[in-house]
């Protein structure tokens, strides 16, 4: 995929003209060192860019307006550093349509005890200015995120860096265009949703396109690529000797190679950020794809197996959000467990498509019969995941509105060795308990499809959540399961109430 232009994160400081011009001045310049200590920070991957001191509504609204309508403006960052009055603030808040973090700081990390004056009080009064602006965002119902702290703290810049990595899939969501290379799996009913609610809820664009019109594209692809891939396929991973040319099953590389050139030129002619694929409507394709949507996904394409859209668009959302960490973000299904008392571990893979970003060691690329389908069998990338903590999340429609479920958990190394599972796969113990979790996640209607990201935090996925108004549950090592359903009983309650009837 391209790589899209550093975002930029608008830091905005409040203040009022009753100081005078000197006082502003100081303002301004100490304003402009928590936006330069922010901007120099390795957490946060974004650009922030200072903009000049807010003393008036006009001025205020005017900023949001502008914030509303750049295309590299992903989110605000509001600081109060002297008292501003907050009714300046209503209009422009009531107009600002993107991410909002209020943050309660200020210049120095130690008050001056010996030297304290009058003078010094009324410059540094964030303690009782970010308080006003703290109400008048609670009475117009802002959604945005509260840090408090002073910026040298390591865990202030992360919690800054999280959010604006969320800020950062709230955009992508609002510009993302997806590809259902055919329908859904007949008779499956999580993967099925409404396409318009999601586009009116996240602004993504879900459409439908004939598999034989991918297969035109796939089929026209020059042989001279197909070398070049092949060629990067056997530096990149252990490829089997099989599958290395004079092989019994050279061709079949090289068909799957095709697929991959094919769907990256469907994909970047219609500037697709994600897409999907079902194992029930494969037309023209001699294979699966496999290695290609791996690959694919390890660019950062979003996909979701089955036509399963939702679980598409979620991925590109959250691998826009862990753009440049190095744990990886893949999608994910829980597909078989192991059930030894206290040593309980769940088995996720899919038929083929797991991302490499997760791979633990060089994956292998390998060729097996994949038993549906009715297709010559398909080439995939074969490894286990690296261990390390990890979040699995799902999205479901409820019908009245989306849920997000979310469960932390620990991928481990498999305790025995997998020789005859020729697929990717991932395991991992369930927070709490294997038993909390399962039952937890059932009685929320979380979808068996997910994405399992190394990358982002449930705080990031809280964020996410707050930015798009969309219900997140998560299941975590505090999870009890009375308390869990009674959570969900509540958000059906609130979210009526919060969207209408």
């Amino acid at each position: 995929m391209t790589t899209p232009e550093r975002p930029e994160i608008w830091f905005l400081t409040g203040s009022q003209s009753l100081y005078g011009d000197q006082t502003l001045q100081q303002v301004a310049e100490q304003s402009r060192r928590i936006a330069a200590a922010l901007g120099k920070s390795p957490e946060l991957f974004a650009s922030v860019v200072w903009r000049p001191v807010l003393t008036d509504a006009a001025a205020i609204r005017q900023v949001m307006l502008e914030a509303n309508s750049s295309d590299r403006c992903i989110g605000v960052i509001a600081w109060m550093h002297t008292f501003s009055p907050a009714k300046m603030w209503i209009a422009g808040l009531d107009a600002l349509l993107k991410p909002l973090l209020h943050l309660h700081t200020q210049v120095n990390q130690d008050l001056p005890w010996a030297t304290i004056d009058m003078d010094f009080m009324n410059l540094n009064q964030a303690a009782h200015g970010d308080r006003e602006f703290g109400y008048v965002q609670t009475r117009l119902g802002m959604p945005r995120k509260t840090v408090a702290g002073h910026v040298e703290d390591p865990a202030v810049r992360a919690r800054v860096g999280g959010w604006a990595r969320a800020a950062a899939g709230r955009a992508e969501l609002r510009s993302l265009r997806l590809a259902r290379f055919g329908d859904n799996m007949r008779d499956v009913a999580v993967t099925e949703g409404d396409k318009v609610e999601a586009q009116l809820r996240f602004g993504v664009s879900v459409n439908t396109y004939g598999v034989n019109d991918l297969v035109a594209v796939v089929d026209a692809v020059d042989d001279d690529r197909i070398n070049g891939l092949v060629e990067e396929y056997d530096d990149v991973y252990h490829v089997a000797a099989e599958l290395q040319p004079g092989g019994d099953r050279h061709d079949s590389l090289r068909y799957a190679a095709r697929i991959e050139l094919g769907l990256r030129d469907f994909l970047t002619a219609g500037s697709f950020g994600a897409f999907t694929t079902n194992v029930e409507d494969l037309g023209g394709l001699r294979q699966l794809p496999g290695i290609a949507v791996q690959r694919l996904m390890a660019d950062g394409y979003g996909f979701g197996g089955e036509g399963d859209w939702k679980t598409a668009l979620l991925l590109r959302t959250l691998k826009t959000a862990a753009a440049g960490l190095p744990g990886g973000t893949s999608f994910m299904e829980d597909y078989t467990y192991h059930l030894e008392p206290g040593h309980e571990l769940v088995l996720g893979a899919h038929m083929l498509e797991v991302c490499p970003s997760i791979a633990g060691a060089v994956p292998s690329c390998e060729i097996h019969p994949l038993s549906i389908g009715g297709r010559e069998d398909p080439v995939r990338l074969v490894f286990d995941a690296a261990p390390g903590s990890a979040v699995v999340v799902g999205m479901s429609d409820l019908g009245d509105r989306f849920r997000l479920v979310a469960n932390e958990v620990d991928v481990v190394e498999p305790p025995h060795a997998l020789p005859m599972l020729p697929v990717a796969r991932a395991v991992w113990a369930p927070r709490p308990d294997f038993r909390t979790s399962t039952e937890s996640w059932l009685a929320a209607g979380g979808p068996h499809h997910t994405v399992l990201t190394r990358d982002l935090t449930t705080e990031v996925l809280t964020d996410l959540a707050e930015m798009a108004e969309v219900e997140l549950v998560v299941i975590d090592a505090g999870t009890e399961s009375g308390r869990f359903r009674r959570e969900m009983r509540w958000n059906q309650a609130y979210y009526r109430l919060a969207m209408g009837f």
